[in-house]
């Protein structure tokens, strides 16, 4: 997507190396329903292939972040006998993967609820800004569902088996602030600071080496991987970012006693 292009739920422009995605269905709480979807996965994929973006920020508009999945909208097919939820296959899960492996950072900006799979969208990306009326939800118990979009692999990793346990099967609202105190977000900030404060880690990752990319991907690796595979990772990793032109910028910046400039490459 070209800068300020607006898709009819998804709304995407280009701030100084920032590319920023908005979900723009408001009146639904930006309920990530399979046109939204659509819509966020091409912007993302938009994004991660354009020279002009070098770290990405998505948030939503109005009173939310995002409600979740929209079920009026045919996610849950209760029909089928028997077999895997056929849009988590299809859509959701492909789309949270792909998020994990983007060679370019991310930071959501949660201004609102982030309920359900909303959860899952706003974990999946590396730092996570939320303001103080933002909370976080996963209500499945409510309707018969379970957690979805990665949450049982993300929650333990991040709270640990009690707090995900109790988020999950209790289904009770977990307010930003409780959030940053159980390390699940990294800032809990005024409501109105929410996009300045995403903005500015933004523009730090803009502004850093091609090797943040590497970086992020080996963390978001390391959650699963042995040792010894995790070791040779950072080996190969390393090799990479040795020969990128950022990093002999740097060590010219360092012997230089100067900052460096980077350029993503």
């Amino acid at each position: 997507m070209d800068g300020n292009a607006t898709a009819s739920k998804v709304k995407s422009e280009i701030r100084d190396r920032v590319g920023v995605i908005t979900l723009s269905d408001p009146s639904t709480l930006n309920a990530a329903g399979l046109e939204l979807m659509a819509e966020l996965q091409a912007a993302v994929e938009d994004y991660i292939h354009s020279d002009e973006v070098r770290a990405i920020v998505i948030t939503g508009e109005g009173r939310g972040f995002c409600s979740g999945a929209n079920l009026s909208g045919g996610r849950v097919d209760s029909r089928a006998s028997s077999g895997p939820n056929d849009g988590l296959i299809k859509v959701y899960n492909p789309f949270v993967s792909a998020l994990r492996k983007s060679p370019k950072p991310l930071v959501a900006a949660v201004n609102g609820v982030a309920a359900g799979v909303g959860v899952s969208l706003a974990l999946a990306c590396d730092l996570c800004v939320a303001a103080e009326n933002a909370y976080f939800l996963l209500a499945f118990r409510r309707i018969g569902l379970v957690p979805d979009g990665g949450a049982t692999w993300l929650l333990p990793r991040l709270v640990g088996k009690a707090r995900a346990m109790e988020l999950m099967l209790l289904g009770e609202k977990l307010p930003a602030r409780t959030a940053l105190e159980w390390g699940l977000i990294n800032r809990c900030v005024a409501d109105d600071q929410v996009m300045p404060t995403a903005m500015e880690l933004a523009q730090a990752l803009a502004n850093g080496p091609s090797s943040l990319g590497l970086t992020r991907n080996l963390v978001w690796q390391a959650l699963d991987a042995e040792w010894h595979m995790q070791v040779e990772a950072e080996a190969y990793a390393q090799g990479d970012a040795a020969r990128s032109e950022d990093a002999r910028e740097g060590i010219m910046a360092f012997l230089q006693k100067r900052p460096a400039e980077f350029k993503g490459k």
